[in-house]
């Protein structure tokens, strides 16, 4: 039989599902009434998918979603909450990715900045891109100990191939001048090229005055607002609502 050396070779080619769909098929009466195109479709099809699937597995956990259940399906569009249903469907066709532009989120804490941020990662990652996600302090650290061990110039290369960085918490600590550069220096790395999001509990009208030094404060917002959607989030503490209060929500 040719089954056996058939199969072999498509697992040396790198076609599991290929060669599991085409086994199934052979186990399948009802699929012999079927023409050759038609099979060969199918066969094609379960390779596809499950190439997708396994892409964005790997996505997913590379991107290191602090809320790696997020989507934007369970984002609570409501107007009370400052949010636009329109802008939210903008957003999720990600084009504003594929044009490098960034998005903005801030408001009080507990408001579902995160959970935003995280969802917008997700439907990114499920459209096959790459995002990943750090606290600003996470970031900073990370920052710090790669220009102590060397690895300071292959941590920015990587940052810069993401297709989107997610800067969460940012404005919760002061910043030093090398905070100041670090920043200036992602952003002009992925200034036309990449996206970026923030979240913040400051007021983008307030970054400036956070940022301190005049010239370097210039220079990282002119990377950061330019082009840039902005979703001021209100309302009251998501963390305290019961389900009862908001079923079937999670941000």
């Amino acid at each position: 039989m040719l089954a056996e050396p058939t199969t072999r070779n498509l697992q040396a080619l790198r076609l599991p599902a290929f060669a599991k769909a085409w086994a199934d098929q052979q186990q399948d009466p009802t699929l012999q009434a079927l023409s050759f195109d038609e099979r060969l479709g199918l066969l094609v099809d379960a390779e596809v998918l499950s190439r997708q699937n396994k892409r964005l597995q790997r996505n997913l956990r590379d991107a290191k979603l602090k809320v790696a259940q997020a989507c934007l399906e369970d984002v609570d569009g409501h107007a009370a909450r400052g949010l636009d249903k329109a802008q939210l469907r903008e957003l999720a066709t990600c084009r504003w990715v594929q044009d490098h532009q960034n998005v903005l989120i801030t408001g009080p804490t507990g408001v579902g900045k995160t959970y935003l941020a995280c969802a917008l990662a997700q439907q990114l990652c499920r459209s096959g891109g790459r995002a990943a996600y750090r606290r600003a302090l996470r970031l900073s650290q990370e920052l710090t100990l790669a220009r102590a061990d060397g690895s300071y110039s292959q941590l920015l290369a990587r940052i810069a191939r993401t297709d989107l960085l997610v800067i969460d918490d940012w404005g919760l600590a002061p910043l030093s001048t090398q905070d100041r550069q670090d920043l200036l220096e992602i952003l002009e790395d992925r200034y036309g090229l990449r996206s970026t999001i923030v979240t913040s509990q400051l007021p983008v009208a307030s970054w400036h005055d956070f940022l301190g030094e005049p010239t370097l404060a210039d220079a990282i917002l002119d990377r950061l607002l330019h082009n840039s959607h902005r979703l001021v989030l209100s309302g009251p503490s998501r963390r305290k609502a019961t389900n009862q209060e908001i079923p079937n929500r999670k941000a």
